[in-house]
């Protein structure tokens, strides 16, 4: 299992960079856990987008999904999509449709983003869409999925990747506040993917999202391989928020995930 970082930012974008979005690869199947802002651009440079197989959401914030909305223009209306030449391509009646995994109440989301724009079902028409069960397994090509509600500002599910030849596990946490769900969920994973947004915890209201030291406090207590904070902004200084993370973490190896980052399972 092959993981490459396409976008690490938080709700706005670094500079040059894009917002949550990482392509899990085993053999030739193709799968994109989230879509954010400037994801669709960076996974261009990686693949031909009509070779994705799958794409899976953790929950619909923009900076998750924004991209699904140029990426479904991309399956709808380019060139080589249509039923007709269009030169240099010769017309196609088995237009690329990859499968969406949404969480539960995210087509209607969808729907509701692309009214703005005169086409409620785009989205559906681009995409085999369907909501996923988040208790139960999700089987995506040569991965077994499985989710997790963790605490954030709206529903939120933290995703397991595992893969069904080798065992191998990913956990993608999410957008979190603190919490022990995600630990017990990431338990001895081989790499954990967890938001560290913050340089210090929410002042006021309810909690959304970690801290680089909550970060690897999770990491540690969950016993996982690897720890990679992302969700976390350029205009944070690196260094003190590594080395607050692995003061945390223990024996757990941390590093902040940048554009490109590629991780071997």
């Amino acid at each position: 299992m092959r993981v490459r970082v396409l976008g690490k930012s938080p709700a706005w974008q670094d500079v040059d960079g894009a917002c949550s979005g990482y392509l899990v690869e085993e053999g030739e199947f193709r799968l994109l856990l989230e879509c954010g802002n400037g994801v669709f651009g960076k996974l261009r440079k990686q693949i031909d987008y009509t070779d994705l197989d799958a794409c899976v959401i953790s929950h619909c914030h923009a900076d998750h999904t924004l991209d699904l909305v140029p990426y479904s223009y991309a399956l709808a209306f380019a060139p080589r999509q249509q039923p007709v030449p269009v030169p240099p391509w010769p017309g196609t009646d088995d237009p690329a449709r990859p499968d969406l995994h949404l969480p539960p109440g995210g087509i209607k989301v969808m729907r509701t983003i692309m009214t703005a724009w005169g086409m409620p079902d785009l989205v559906e028409r681009a995409f085999v869409a369907d909501e996923y069960d988040p208790d139960a397994v999700l089987d995506v090509g040569p991965f077994a999925i499985r989710f997790r509600a963790v605490p954030h500002f709206l529903p939120a599910y933290a995703i397991e990747v595992t893969s069904t030849a080798t065992g191998r596990r990913l956990v993608y946490g999410s957008d979190c506040a603190p919490n022990d769900e995600l630990v017990e969920f990431a338990t001895g994973a081989d790499l954990l993917l967890i938001e560290a947004t913050l340089p210090r915890p929410e002042r006021t209201g309810p909690r959304g999202h970690l801290t680089a030291a909550e970060a690897g406090d999770h990491a540690r207590r969950a016993g996982v391989g690897r720890a990679v904070l992302t969700h976390i902004s350029d205009e944070e200084n690196r260094d003190v928020a590594l080395r607050a993370a692995t003061e945390t973490a223990g024996s757990v190896p941390v590093e902040i995930a940048t554009t490109d980052a590629v991780y071997e399972l």
